[in-house]
């Protein structure tokens, strides 16, 4: 039986602090670690951006959002390996829902008491 892929997205912040090199260096071992052991959808590197508060002394950092689907086991491995790598300050992945998979919005009607004593 063939496992079930699911679809993920994760963002990365990596540290400025070591340099341009440094940063194509860690998002280039995770894009091909990702294109490795699943299917890397897209990539989309935002760029070197002001972090809210400081995250290891640090004010900057390069935001990188990887799309790509996986089987379940995946995941919990590209989370170990990030949490394990220098230069990485942080990750979250998270599983993409679809659109067609969301639940509709409930809708809300008013109750026929309401309604009567409105009038």
């Amino acid at each position: 039986m063939e496992k079930m892929k699911e679809a993920y997205e994760s963002i990365l912040i990596v540290s400025c602090k070591n340099g341009d090199e440094a940063v194509t260096a860690v998002v280039d071992k995770f894009k091909k670690m990702i294109e490795d052991n699943a299917t890397l959808d897209s990539v989309e590197e935002w760029g070197k951006r002001k972090l809210t508060y400081l995250i290891n002394k640090e004010s900057e950092g390069y935001y990188v959002l990887f799309n790509f689907t996986a089987d379940a086991a995946f995941p919990a491995e590209l989370d170990r390996v990030y949490n394990i790598t220098d230069g990485v300050l942080r990750s979250l992945i998270v599983k993409r829902i679809e659109k067609s998979e969301a639940a509709p919005a409930p809708v809300q009607e008013e109750a026929p008491e309401a309604a009567a004593d409105a009038e």
